[in-house]
């Protein structure tokens, strides 16, 4: 067993002795709870934190097979071992369809009950592991390049991750905001505790809290049964707040407070629930405009940016198309079921004159669309300006444009500096950037303070 908070096993069994038989077999290695009903059994669960459930199959009211139920919609990752000294082979079927870890005939002997809870454990561990695994492999699709941003990001990554520190990672749509969050939790002492994920732009604004904190059953019309907020499951791991600049005001208010106090209360609830997760969040939108328009809490602003992360857009690394062009290619070739196709040099370079809008989601799409669509061994440049959006050869024509608008930018934030006598926080203020994103354009641009304060 891992170290840490002993593993807390609650025993459903409307037989005091059968309890009291089970309890004494379990308690030198596992924290034991009991309960005599599967409602008594479903209060526990809302309350407390249970790390696997063995039940018997036959009990008064609700049985074992709907307590089941019941607690897989609470916490779909929770091992459950269903007793029975009167079961049948289609129960037994029923149960393991449902999502039970085992399937135990009474009577049994100590050693064979810890035997089963440790593989009931056991297998709970595997499966985060397989997951953290898959979501890995998808994680490196966007962390695919080798130009200086790129470096840069993975560099303040791992510095990052061996921190308790809240980070806001700032990009826009597309550009792998999602991916630097997983990485930063993949290497965390948290790494093998959850990481929840939540878009507060994908959702209504009023859906968001219900989201965050979870509520009772009753709070609402529609709200059926107890649910867990996205706080509370990613206790002891790392909860990912993505558009984070699109929660609203009231929600921002009740979150911060959350975050200060490490307590939150379910919606319709009055109990208060002690939560340990890490917060990462994400936004696309410029939060300091954000703050002066009265849409987002300076405070919570704060909260937030302890540790700022920057991912530059695909048009700023464009060195990287070509290795993001290969690997997409390779991959979708694969999932498709599509024989091996080269891209012409050519197509390659017509694809990284484009400005990308939207960042690496976008060239994804379009890499999947051309294999898809497109016939022969290779693919050209006809095709590619096909796939590509009316006009789009125009959007980045020479080299020139781009440099012009870097010496612009270059002379605007030195001028900035200067007026501010190199108050690097004032000037960030007035140019409307983040404090962090400000000094890694003063070393983009080599900007020195002169011997004068100039």
């Amino acid at each position: 067993m891992s170290q840490g908070p002993r593993t807390r096993v609650l025993v459903v069994d409307d037989e005091p002795s059968v309890l009291l038989e089970i309890s004494g077999a379990l308690k030198r290695h596992y924290d034991v709870v009991t309960a005599q009903s599967a409602e008594e059994a479903e209060s526990i669960l809302g309350k407390e934190r249970i790390d696997l459930l063995l039940t018997d199959l036959r009990l008064p009211g609700k049985d074992g097979l709907h307590l089941l139920e019941a607690a897989k919609g609470q916490s779909p990752d929770l091992p459950v071992v269903i007793m029975s000294g009167h079961g049948t082979i289609e129960e037994a079927v029923r149960a393991t369809r449902m999502g039970a870890a085992d399937f135990v005939e009474k009577p049994f002997g100590p050693d064979r009950l810890n035997v089963t809870v440790e593989r009931a454990l056991e297998l709970r561990e595997l499966k985060r592991e397989n997951e953290s695994l898959r979501s890995q492999a998808g994680r490196q699709d966007e962390m695919i390049g080798e130009s200086h941003a790129m470096e840069q990001v993975r560099a303040e990554i791992a510095k990052v991750a061996k921190s308790e520190a809240k980070v806001l990672i700032t990009g826009e749509s597309g550009a792998g905001k999602e991916l630097v969050a997983r990485a930063i939790h993949r290497l965390s002492a948290r790494s093998r505790g959850p990481f929840e994920k939540l878009n507060c732009a994908a959702l209504p604004k009023d859906l968001v809290e219900s989201e965050l904190f979870g509520y009772e059953k009753g709070a609402f019309t529609g709200a059926a049964q107890m649910k867990r907020g996205r706080l509370e499951a990613s206790d002891r791991g790392t909860l990912f707040l993505d558009e984070v600049g699109d929660m609203s005001l009231e929600t921002q208010a009740k979150f911060l407070r959350a975050i200060e106090t490490g307590e939150i209360e379910r919606l319709g609830g009055t109990r208060t629930i002690q939560v340990d997760a890490r917060i990462v969040a994400a936004t696309n939108k410029n939060l300091s405009e954000e703050i002066q328009a009265g849409r987002f809490r300076e405070d919570l602003y704060y909260r937030l940016n302890v540790v700022p992360v920057h991912v530059q857009p695909l048009r700023a690394r464009r060195e990287d198309i070509p290795l993001l062009v290969q690997h997409f290619m390779a991959r979708f070739g694969q999932e498709h079921g599509r024989p091996m196709r080269r891209i012409k040099p050519e197509a390659v370079e017509t694809l990284s004159r484009y400005a990308w809008p939207g960042n690496v989601r976008e060239l994804k799409n379009l890499i999947e669309r051309l294999l898809i669509m497109s016939e022969g061994e290779s693919i050209g440049v006809p095709e590619v300006e096909a796939a590509l959006p009316a006009g789009a050869g125009e959007e980045e024509p020479v080299s020139e444009i781009r440099a012009a608008r870097d010496r612009a930018e270059r002379d605007a934030i030195l001028a900035t500096l200067r007026q501010c006598s190199w108050n690097v926080t004032e000037a960030a203020k007035r140019l409307g950037m983040d404090r962090g994103y400000l000094h890694r354009k003063i070393k983009r641009y080599g900007l020195v303070r002169d011997a004068q304060g100039q």
